[in-house]
């Protein structure tokens, strides 16, 4: 073929009506193209390259039974030959709309990307504006980054008491007989202390509508203020190693705003309660002493250590959130116990307290994991 040829695609009735005219001129005649003709077999043929452009000829029979072009015909929706078409094509119905099997991989797609820019914007994006402009950081990963920033900051970490430490000292304390108070601090403890200070009631109430059934009815100034003051009083306070948006962060704040030193707390995990039960401390703790257990998993809690042969001092149950503190702890001072685990939502942190500082017990807030020890029973 030489030269180049622009393909040119005109309605249907248009081009057939051309095609008859051509016909009747052509009778008798053998067609002379000008693009189009090769050798086969020593004879010519005559044709045209299909729309995909490969090398097919499309080609019928004219009616005086010599070979002729047939005019090519595509529907007006098809798309231009030349377009491309990046990556595997997505499956229709057949009403046109994606397959179930295209939409979830659409879908799939737009929240890889999204939870890529988020990576970008929360890690990647800081140390582009931190570095000095004009400056490249090579080699150096984000990690590696954080990695040394902390070593440059190692001065300021706190240490926080690990579980077989935290034995240890609950278990001198028993045997000594000495008041011991262990709270732990959560995202609920800390919402209910952001009350007004940090966040408006209504902000918390749409951000944690759980705070009710944990023991606290926003808004609740008071059960604030005496979380507060209970967490001032604590001999060890567990705090949440997670650093995302209502744990550390909002701890440092509630903190500062209710006049707090945190440098002056004794530290612990805030799932410190997990750690002595899934690593055998807690039954260590309780093996031939006198436990009290309070909250609204107690009878269960408590048949399971009966179970184990742990020792059932009392029980108080239910406890029906901060009104039912001061009911809870004049019970519990007819109860003679070695220890006492308190499992009443957010009213734990100061029960376990006041029972340390008004009767002198060790207190442990057992949190949710007396739950899990109840559903054993259970089982």
């Amino acid at each position: 073929m030489t030269g180049l040829a622009m393909t040119v695609l005109r309605p249907a009735a248009a081009a057939a009506g051309r095609t008859r005219r051509k016909r009747r001129k052509s009778a008798g005649k053998t067609p002379s193209l000008k693009r189009g003709k090769h050798k086969r077999s020593g004879k010519k043929r005559y044709g045209k390259r299909n729309r995909t452009g490969g090398g097919a000829v499309v080609r019928r029979r004219a009616r005086n039974g010599k070979l002729g072009t047939a005019p090519e015909l595509a529907p007006l929706t098809e798309p231009a030959p030349e377009t491309e078409i990046s990556g595997p094509a997505e499956r229709r119905t057949p009403g046109g709309g994606k397959s179930p099997e295209g939409e979830h991989k659409s879908i799939d797609n737009a929240c890889e990307a999204a939870l890529e820019m988020a990576r970008y914007e929360a890690g990647e994006k800081l140390l582009e504006d931190l570095l000095p402009p004009g400056m490249l950081l090579p080699a150096l990963t984000l990690k590696d980054v954080v990695a040394a920033g902390i070593h440059q900051l190692s001065p300021q970490l706190l240490p926080l008491m690990g579980s077989h430490e935290l034995f240890e000292r609950m278990d001198t304390s028993i045997r000594e007989r000495s008041p011991l108070s262990v709270v732990r601090l959560g995202d609920g403890e800390l919402l209910a202390l952001s009350q007004g200070l940090v966040y408006s009631p209504e902000e918390i109430s749409r951000k944690a509508p759980f705070l009710s059934s944990a023991g606290v009815v926003v808004p609740d100034f008071d059960a604030r203020d005496q979380l507060a003051e209970a967490v001032r009083q604590a001999d060890i306070t567990g705090v949440p190693v997670s650093r995302r948006l209502h744990f550390q962060p909002l701890l440092f704040q509630v903190l500062q705003r209710h006049g707090i030193d945190l440098l002056g707390l004794r530290l612990t995990t805030s799932t410190i309660n997990y750690s002595l039960l899934q690593e055998g401390w807690l039954n260590r703790l309780m093996a031939g002493r006198r436990v009290l257990v309070i909250g609204n998993a107690a009878p269960g809690l408590a048949g399971r250590l009966v179970q184990e042969g742990v020792q059932i001092a009392g029980m108080i149950a239910p406890v029906a959130g901060f009104p039912d503190i001061g009911r809870v702890i004049h019970e519990a001072s007819g109860v003679e116990c070695d220890l006492a685990l308190v499992a009443a939502g957010i009213p734990a942190v100061v029960i376990a307290q006041r029972l340390a500082a008004e009767q002198g017990k060790v207190a442990l807030d057992f949190g949710h994991a007396a739950d899990q020890v109840a559903a054993q029973a259970q089982a």
